[in-house]
């Protein structure tokens, strides 16, 4: 039971950050405010009125009384009781009261009132709207009736608005300023949090100022230690790379020049493919090694990218099916050389090659499929692990050292993607590249 309520509340409360921080300011003050009106209204507001209308509808009693004492001059009592008590008084002889229903009934105007005549009179009618400033009262007298012209201010307390401004204006003020607050709060968090995902991205975020409350400053300070210490990893490690491939070109290229001294040609056929393989591997190696390059975001069409990728290869066994313009964020470059990587792979193992794009709510979806032998499902974890290799049966094991679909993936996963490998219609492999946008 309180597992499901508790769900039934997580659905409810705010996701982010900055309204359930709002939530937590302005819910007490909401509730606060609700309160005491209630508590005002109650105890002090209805128990006013009321005193109010009461004695209000003792004078009118008292009018009453004294008007049927009087014998002679009761219009000197009428205007008596006007000057005396503001309260405009007419006799309607053989006169009906209406049958028109006015009262508001969510009124507590009317309520009171209503309430009070019912103690002190048996047949009357009253009207609180027609009037702006006056209340229309008719009270049953012998054949006919009298209509008293009230003021309202008789019975109601004008300090009640004044109250309600006073008591609304404070707690808006306070919510704007706790808006505000919080804005200012809220925005260091969300910086960080741009940061930290445009840095996953493996984009060039320069220098990282913290600014916030002391432990969001805290968390700054550490990330931008981490990212520095990432980056001076990577550095380190193009750079030590660069200087093995410097030093192993360099014997490498002379073993070149002694094979062509090498008069047994069977010989210096075997000796020259294994430089090869080794050049090639190198080559492969440092490609993988520095796929995470300077490269900025940019705005493109991925469309015309896959377009101007496919025409490339003049070949007419590669079908697009996307016509449509695509527009992505990421680096261009990259992109296109992992398509590469895709559609080599494809066109080495079958012959015909179906790409098609489409955009989803959240993701632009790149398909790949061949008519090659496929992939086993158990495989397909492991092709993206660097220098692995199924079996040769797939291929000449020399024409790859296996870092294509790593290079790949890993591109992909440096704009926040992913990668997933299934059966293709053709029989062969589908990739389906997933690029968050």
């Amino acid at each position: 039971m309180f597992y499901g309520l508790n769900n039934i509340i997580k659905k409810i409360l705010p996701k982010q950050l900055f309204y359930r921080a709002l939530l937590i300011v302005a819910a007490p003050i909401i509730i606060l405010q609700i309160t005491i009106s209630i508590v005002f209204f109650d105890s002090l507001w209805i128990k006013t009125n009321k005193g109010m209308t009461r004695a209000l509808l003792g004078e009118i009693k008292f009018f009453i009384s004294a008007f049927d004492n009087e014998q002679y001059d009761k219009d000197s009592l009428t205007k008596l009781f006007l000057d005396a008590h503001e309260i405009k008084v007419e006799y309607f002889p053989y006169a009906m009261l209406p049958d028109e229903d006015l009262e508001r009934w969510f009124s507590p105007m009317d309520r009171t009132l209503r309430r009070e005549l019912k103690s002190k009179f048996v047949n009357y009618w009253f009207d609180t709207t027609s009037l702006k400033n006056f209340i229309d009262l008719k009270i049953k007298y012998l054949n006919g009736y009298f209509q008293f012209i009230v003021p309202k201010d008789r019975i109601t307390n004008s300090s009640a608005r004044i109250f309600a401004l006073w008591i609304t204006l404070p707690a808006f003020l306070l919510i704007v300023v706790a808006l505000i607050f919080l804005k200012n709060q809220t925005r260091p968090i969300i910086n960080l949090a741009r940061a930290s995902e445009r840095f996953g991205r493996g984009e060039d975020i320069g220098e990282y100022r913290p600014s916030g409350a002391l432990e969001i400053r805290k968390a700054g300070y550490e990330f931008d230690k981490m990212r520095k210490r990432i980056m001076r990893h990577l550095n380190q490690r193009s750079e030590m790379l660069s200087g093995i491939s410097h030093d192993l070109r360099t014997p490498l290229t002379r073993i070149k020049l002694q094979l062509s001294f090498i008069k047994d040609k069977e010989i210096e056929k075997k000796l020259s493919d294994d430089v090869i393989e080794m050049e090639k591997m190198l080559n492969e190696y440092l490609q993988f090694a520095k796929n995470r390059s300077n490269e900025i975001n940019e705005n493109f069409d991925i469309t015309n990218l896959v377009y101007e990728t496919i025409k490339k290869y003049e070949n007419k066994n590669i079908n697009f099916l996307q016509k449509s313009k695509i527009l992505f964020s990421g680096r261009k470059n990259l992109i296109r050389r992992c398509l590469n990587n895709f559609i080599d792979n494809s066109l080495k193992y079958g012959d015909k090659i179906n790409i098609d794009l489409k955009k989803t709510a959240n993701n632009i979806v790149i398909l790949i499929d061949d008519d090659g032998p496929g992939i086993p499902q158990k495989e397909y974890e492991n092709v993206f692990k660097p220098f692995y290799k199924i079996d040769k049966s797939r291929g000449d094991a020399k024409s790859s050292v296996g870092l294509g679909m790593s290079i790949a993936s890993d591109i992909i996963q440096s704009h926040g993607g992913s990668i997933k490998l299934e059966s293709s219609p053709h029989k062969g492999l589908r990739v389906k590249i997933f690029l968050p946008f």
